[in-house]
Order: structure tokens, then sequence, then C-alpha cells
């Protein structure tokens, strides 16, 4: 049976994490969440945080017992069944496989906007290409590139909090101190959580630590301390950045929502007002940048995923396929990288293909991360057969509020993303329907799981 190599460490894991995420991910957002809540967008990004840490515990939970490279795939596979593992599986790869697409043509508008003569396409094929080049090498070999650009982005942004509030401390505010909590006089407990459905959506990527799983060099429970860590460090980064971008914004909710044309521009508009056009210029380049290293801890989740399904014969055979020197996936890396690379050119000549793109991500993930609590359920409660009143607490109520707290969350998603969704879905049951007499879980199996 082909094995990964087990060499990763807590530090390695907790990069690939934020790295996926994004430090400054909630830029993009922070225009239309103070509008969606008079202002209380920190409270927002408080919320969201407690939220996702319910995903996050029940990610915890099933690594520890499973710490097997197909995440999900492999939870509700011994959690309920081998079919609906591998159909939310599928599911997952919806996400996996196009996260990565939406980041490369990120990366690729944004630095054709700085250099016009050449085009996205070329761009993106850089992007792809260097970043394909450095899973290639391995995650362990390549960590020190890695944890270089994240350390450039935590630079970058802990220079624009330190100026944001050095302007507080000489300048004022130019809203409330408690505002960023509270709101204004427009502020609802229902639009608030209407505009966490939205920012949950800058915490996906943390999930994709689980895929790593098999590569733990360390303690079992190493990846579920990483993933438990990477969230909580992304939810105070957050925080703190939304908090001090409302004391300093400009420009009132009413008059945001009467040029929606500013709102996904806001936050760039006060570090480039407020502050430096240098940090704005930089800020820009992290986040292009930036895209391009998530886009690779994406194809690397999604090559790991892959690599599963394949060794179990859910998927060609190929794709559970070792390097013997990199101890990496290599054809379902390069398999990911073509895929992620055709797609974003698909999207790239489309006028709304990148927003397009983002719907059909939040589809999947958000499918998955429902049916990761009801496989916790299902294990822990129905397999295992866990009892008393601690077992109903962490067994059935934790994971119970983790699937009501994201149900709004899919429900507000758009209906031709749904619709994409059922489709790709349609398309796995067929595959499943050909593949349902193939012996599956290899690696269950060998575990004793």
């Amino acid at each position: 049976m082909q094995q990964l190599n087990k060499n990763m460490r807590f530090r390695d894991l907790v990069i690939l994490g934020l790295l996926f995420i994004g430090p400054a991910a909630p830029v993009g957002l922070f225009g239309v969440l103070d509008v969606m809540t008079d202002g209380a967008v920190a409270l927002v990004y408080f919320v969201a945080t407690l939220v996702m840490a319910f995903t996050a515990y029940s990610y915890a939970r099933m690594t520890n017992v499973i710490p097997h490279a197909g995440s999900v795939y492999a939870y509700c596979s011994a959690g309920i069944h081998p079919h609906a593992g591998f159909l939310v599986g599928w599911l997952l790869l919806l996400d996996y496989m196009f996260i990565p697409a939406v980041a490369y043509l990120f990366t690729g508008i944004f630095l054709n906007a700085l250099i016009p003569d050449i085009p996205v396409w070329a761009w993106t094929f850089f992007a792809v290409a260097v970043t394909t080049t450095l899973n290639f090498m391995g995650v362990k070999k390549s960590a020190k590139i890695t944890f270089l650009f994240l350390a450039f982005e935590i630079i970058v942004l802990s220079i624009i909090l330190f100026v944001g509030i050095w302007m507080l401390v000489t300048n004022g505010i130019k809203r409330d101190w408690l505002q960023p909590f509270i709101g204004g006089e427009l502020f609802t407990w229902n639009n608030l959580f209407s505009a966490v459905s939205v920012a949950v959506l800058s915490f996906l990527g943390f999930d994709a630590i689980a895929t790593f799983a098999e590569e733990n060099g360390g303690k079992p429970s190493l990846v579920s301390k990483a993933i438990l860590g990477c969230l909580v460090l992304a939810g105070c980064l957050f925080v703190i950045q939304v908090y001090i971008g409302e004391l300093l914004n400009p420009y009132s909710p009413e008059y945001l929502h009467e040029h929606p044309e500013l709102q996904g521009k806001a936050f760039y508009n006060i570090v480039n007002q407020e502050m430096n056009p240098w940090l704005g210029w930089a800020l820009g380049l992290m986040k292009a940048i930036g895209a391009s290293f998530s886009a690779m801890v994406g194809q690397a989740a999604a090559s790991r995923l892959l690599f599963s399904m394949g060794r179990d014969k859910r998927l060609p055979s190929i794709l559970a396929k070792v390097g013997k020197k990199s101890g990496v996936p290599t054809i379902a890396i390069l398999f990911s990288a073509i895929f992620n690379l055709c797609l974003a050119a698909y999207a790239a000549n489309r006028e709304q293909g990148l927003s397009t793109l983002v719907s059909f991500v939040d589809v999947g993930a958000l499918t998955t991360f429902i049916m990761l609590h009801v496989s916790v359920i299902g294990y822990f409660k129905f397999k295992k057969g866990n009892r008393g009143t601690t077992s109903l607490i962490l067994d059935i109520v934790i994971p119970a509020i983790g699937i009501v707290s994201l149900l709004p969350v899919l429900i507000h998603i758009d209906n031709y993303a749904k619709i994409v969704g059922i489709v790709w879905l349609i398309i796995g049951g067929i595959i499943l329907f050909f593949n349902k007499n193939k012996q599956p879980l290899l690696w269950l199996e060998k575990n004793k799981i």
C-alpha cells in the first residue's frame, strides 16, 4: 500500500493552514459586512470564529482517531457508510479543486493590472508552474519558502496595524470605540447572523490541515492541535484588523450602502487614504502573491484527497502513485495542477467567472463541514457506543450546534451554485454506481478503524 512521508511538524501544519486561509482574508469583505451590520464588523468575526470553532473541534476529534489523508471522505466512510464517504469526498473535491483555480485567477488579474503587457493567462500559468513545482518538492523541502512568504504577509499586516494604532493615538477615531462590536442604530441581530454567514467563508482552508494527517511526524494529537491553533490565530488576526479598520473608516455604513462600488475596496481605500499609498500597494501585492500560495496549499490538499480515494480504488488507482524521493502523490498533484489551470483559463474568459467559481467552492466546503459533524455523531455515538452525559455533549450536542450554525450559511448561497453542486453530486453518484462493488477503505481496514 502506498504511503506518504511522515516528516511534518506542528509549525509546518500551522503555516500551511494560515497560508490557505490568508492572514488578511477579511479585506475584501470588510465594506460589505460594514453595510450589513451598521459597523459591527469586529463582532461579526468574533461570532464567526466561535461558529467555526465547532467545525474545528469536530475535525480535531476525527483526525485523532482517523489520521487519514482523505479527511472527511474517511471520517464519513467510518462514521456513516463507505458510499456516503465517497459522495462527501466527491463534494470535498469541489472545494479543494476549485479554490486553487479561484486563487490562481486572482493572482493573474492583479499582476496583469500591475504589468498589463503580460496577459492574465500568462501570469496565471506562471503562478501554477511555480507552486506546482514547490508541491512536487514536498511540503517539508519547500517549508522555508512558504514560511518566508507567510512571514512577509504577517510583517505587512503588522505594519498596517501598527500604523493604524499610531494614527488612532495621534489623530483620533472616526467612529466610537465600541461601534465595531455593537454597531450603530440600524444594527439588528438578524443582520448580524446574515453577515456571519458571509464572514465564515474567510476561514475556508484551515480544514486542509486534516489532509496532511498521514504525513504527521509527531504525536497523534499534533494535527488536531494545529487545526485548533490555526483557527484561533486566524480569528484573532481577523478581529484585530477589522476593529482597527472600522475605527479609521472614513466612510459611514450609509455612504457605503449608497456607493456599492466602494464596498469591495473599502479596506484598501482606508490603507491608501488614511495611512500611506505604499502600504496600500504592499497590501495589494501581498493579497495577489498570497493567493498563489493559498492555491499551492489547496492543490496539495486536493492531491492528498485524490491520493486516498485512488488508493481505495474509488478513483483511478494511478492517482495513488507516490514519488520515491519526494514521498508526495505526484500524479495527483499533476492532475490537480492541470485541472486548476484549465478552470482558471475558462473563468478568465467569462464576465462573472471569478465570482461564479467562488460560489461553487462555498457549496462543496459547507456541505462537507455539515457532513463532518454528522460523521462525529455516527462514529462516536453509534459505532463506538459512547454513553453518559459527557458523551451526550461531545458526541451529539456540539456537532448538532455545528450543523445548525452552518445550515443558514449554505441556504444563503447563490441558487446557481446550488444547482452546480447538485449536478456535481449526481456525477459522483454515477461514478459510485459503477464502482460500488469494488473493495474500498483499504487504509481503514488495515488500521482496524
